[in-house]
């Protein structure tokens, strides 16, 4: 392909409305542009780089099993009031009507129409196991989208669904997915790991998410470097060996402080000289059962996934001002657990209830409690750990002390179980010819979040720096004088042989200065690329670049390189 004739509209400067390297990179190179808020064009290049990408995921699909297929981008609006997910997805779910006013709904996702279609077309044990996967669209209506391909409204995902017999089945089936995206994710070169997650809307009784390690990562995981434990820190345990605040917490009763305007811990811990950790912080929180007091030491976060499984709630919302005013008779900042109104349930983490020297809010203005007891000054109805880990916490398998990390998740992988077959009635007849519901498994992979995460991961000072497997060209020619007729000659040799060779080449013959020509090869991450100037011509020697690493070597004769060539491209 000649650059001349691509269609590759790079920009000189960042855009502002980017955050991430990897998302400037990807408007400055020409990759994608944005038509509206999270919703992208891939452009010529971008899309050469997505397919390559998907190449590699169907070959690895196909490897393990998987059959290919392609669902509907638009789905009733019934099968999701039967599963009753049109509720769990809110707003998220875009809903539309037809001209003869019946519901519809973009996909968010294909559980129900993949299980749907299996009922319907799968009536024996005999046809089973099967797993089916698409690479396709999908729709959210993000409140927030941002950082480009990382959190769109519109994107594109790999999906797998497995339909078994039995659990044992399931496990086989989730087995072989678990490996073909090891085998992904190693062709791509990432440095990745399989964590423990949370099922969130998509359910069942265990997953798994794939987090590849970056700073710039919006998910944070937790990792035992001594035995590998691993788990996103809404999953994450770490153990409870905490006995207490420090001796000089300690008071010999139940004591008022006076702490004038100090409301948050370290303002307290600050003002009375303690440590953070002698305080046992009380968080108000409204639910669709009522008000909830929760507690956790001074310098922990609490875990609103562990606190709503603890509590048996499905929403959790911080108390307004007002009710917290009303519930604790005290403005924000000063709640204690005892003597309070209108609230359901206190629960209290267990490290809370290790200790009996406490200090927490007093429920009045300017004022704390110190030798706060659980059981005798306050009484918990549920004690639980629904703290956060934090990084120095010691391992619930080996005592290690946990890390936190960043990440960016690409992939998430689900024993489904019978969820959206028993409430679906998708069964088939087993070899007694009784009826039973398919065991289901689901696999996903976020195709354009993984592009830009190689850019994000890859890229180097002067560019992207995609793997040669994904870049959009594996070759650049670069022509560094147009004006002179021996070196487009040999050019056009090199480009046209490279071509014959099956070679995804691009020729940069544009009439531009070799300074903005090779800047621009650069920035659109071509992995290798061959500079014909006037050292080719008088020395008869050719230059061959490769970005990473930033190597440059010189061949006297085309065989030599093009061996080369082959070599690089293997």
């Amino acid at each position: 392909m000649r650059y001349s004739s691509f269609f590759i509209p790079s920009l000189k400067e960042d855009p502002k409305e980017a955050v991430l390297k990897s998302h400037k990179l990807l408007l400055r190179a020409g990759y994608v542009r944005q038509l509206s808020g999270g919703i992208y064009t891939y452009l010529p290049l971008g899309l050469k780089s997505l397919r390559k990408l998907e190449e590699i995921i169907r070959q690895e699909m196909n490897s393990a099993g998987a059959v290919e297929l392609s669902m509907p981008f638009v789905q009733p609006l019934d099968l999701w009031k039967e599963s009753g997910r049109d509720e769990d997805y809110g707003k998220e779910l875009l809903r539309f009507k037809d001209r003869q006013d019946r519901d519809f709904c973009l996909a968010p996702t294909y559980e129900e129409v993949v299980t749907d279609l299996v009922k319907k077309n799968v009536k024996s044990y005999k046809e089973l196991p099967l797993t089916l996967y698409q690479i396709h669209l999908k729709f959210r209506d993000e409140m927030r989208p941002r950082f480009g391909l990382m959190r769109a409204k519109e994107f594109i995902m790999k999906d797998a669904y497995s339909f078994d017999a039995d659990e044992r089945g399931l496990d086989e089936s989730y087995k072989k997915m678990k490996r073909a995206y090891e085998n992904i994710f190693k062709r791509l070169g990432f440095d990745f790991k399989f964590i423990k997650a949370e099922a969130g809307e998509i359910g069942g009784n265990y997953s798994e998410e794939l987090m590849v390690f970056s700073e710039y990562g919006e998910d944070r995981i937790v990792i035992c470097e001594n035995c590998g434990y691993a788990a996103s820190i809404d999953e994450a345990d770490s153990a409870s060996d905490y006995h207490g605040p420090l001796e000089s917490c300690r008071q010999p009763k139940m004591t008022k402080l006076f702490t004038p305007d100090k409301k948050s811990v370290e303002e307290v811990g600050e003002y009375l000289k303690v440590d953070k950790t002698c305080f046992a912080k009380t968080l108000i929180y409204e639910t669709e059962s009522g008000f909830i007091a929760a507690m956790v030491r001074g310098d922990r976060e609490i875990n609103e996934r562990k606190l709503k499984k603890a509590a048996g709630v499905k929403n959790l919302f911080l108390a307004k001002e007002g009710d917290v005013e009303r519930i604790t008779g005290a403005p924000c900042g000063f709640a204690g657990p005892f003597g309070l109104n209108g609230i359901n349930l206190i629960v209290i983490d267990e490290e809370i209830n290790n200790s009996e020297y406490w200090i927490t809010g007093a429920n009045e203005k300017d004022a704390h409690m110190a030798n706060v007891k659980p059981g005798r000054d306050f009484t918990p109805d549920i004690t639980a750990n629904i703290r956060s880990v934090q990084a120095g916490d010691k391992c619930v398998r080996c005592s290690g002390l946990l890390t936190v990390k960043n990440a960016i998740e690409l992939g998430h992988i689900f024993k489904l179980g019978e969820k959206y077959s028993s409430i679906l009635n998708a069964k088939f007849l087993d070899e007694k010819g009784e009826a039973n519901f398919f065991v289901m498994g689901c696999y996903g992979i976020g195709v354009g979040r993984t592009l830009q995460t190689l850019i994000e991961v890859f890229s180097d000072d002067n560019g992207i720096n995609l793997p040669v497997s994904v870049s959009p060209f594996s070759m650049a020619v670069v022509s560094l004088n147009v004006n002179d007729e021996k070196i487009v000659s040999v050019s056009e040799k090199i480009y046209s042989d490279l071509t014959s060779m099956g070679i995804d080449v691009i020729y940069d013959d544009r009439k531009l200065s070799a300074g903005i020509k090779l800047k621009d090869i650069d920035l659109i991450g071509i992995p290798f690329k061959i500079v014909v100037g006037n050292r080719t011509i008088k020395d008869n020697k050719y230059e061959l670049n490769i970005k990473k690493g930033g190597i440059t070597e010189t061949f006297g004769d085309l065989e030599s390189l093009y061996q080369r060539v082959r070599e690089l491209l293997r």
